[in-house]
């Protein structure tokens, strides 16, 4: 399906008035897809805070509108709390399964892209849930990820074992130049540590 002519899709920093149109999103996934291995929802509350730390962090937090309808977002966070990885930032993006294979997906990664570039992070990684989730593979890979990566079997869900499919993307040059300074705290995301 590709957008009809009269549906404009706009991307724009999500608001907390959108976490509503994101738990919905996100919940149909939980429950009916692979991308999330979480099996039981998080609460709209739990949605709102976790949107909200992702903001807080200074990471970028982005949905995709047609209308007045939240039909997709994505978000990039720190890929690891360790200050050696700093430079390095994992994404999520999850798209309302009326809009999906029409461009919506495709738009928001670009624009994520675009923002993890200007705030100066030089690596994006991609966990896939499934070996066999070819439509986020191939989504993947148009995007410009590499395959770096399968962990076998480490989760499970729907009654089957499923691997973990990790791609990798160089954002700005990548590593072809040492990095500069980066346009938020990575402060806030070391004081997090864990053993």
């Amino acid at each position: 399906m590709t957008l009809k002519t009269n549906e404009k899709l706009q991307i724009r920093d999500s608001r907390a008035a959108d976490v509503k149109a994101i738990h919905r999103i996100y919940e149909e996934q939980v429950l009916n897809g692979i991308s999330s291995w979480e099996e039981i929802p998080p609460t709209l509350n739990e949605m709102q805070e976790r949107r909200s730390a992702i903001f807080e962090k200074g990471y970028p937090f982005l949905v995709g509108e047609i209308g007045d309808q939240v039909v997709g977002y994505a978000y990039a966070g720190p890929y690891r709390s360790r200050s050696g990885y700093r430079y390095t930032v994992e994404h999520s993006i999850y798209v309302d399964k009326t809009y999906r294979h029409n461009g919506t997906g495709a738009s928001l990664m670009k624009e994520l892209i675009c923002r993890c570039e200007a705030l100066g992070f030089r690596q994006m990684i991609a966990v896939i849930g499934g070996s066999d989730n070819h439509t986020s593979i191939e989504f993947h890979t148009k995007m410009g990820f590499s395959h770096a990566g399968t962990l076998r079997s480490i989760g499970y869900k729907f009654d089957h074992w499923m691997d973990s499919v990790i791609m990798q993307r160089a954002l700005g040059s990548g590593e072809q130049t040492p990095p500069g300074q980066l346009k938020i705290d990575h402060n806030k995301i070391e004081n997090e540590k864990t053993i």
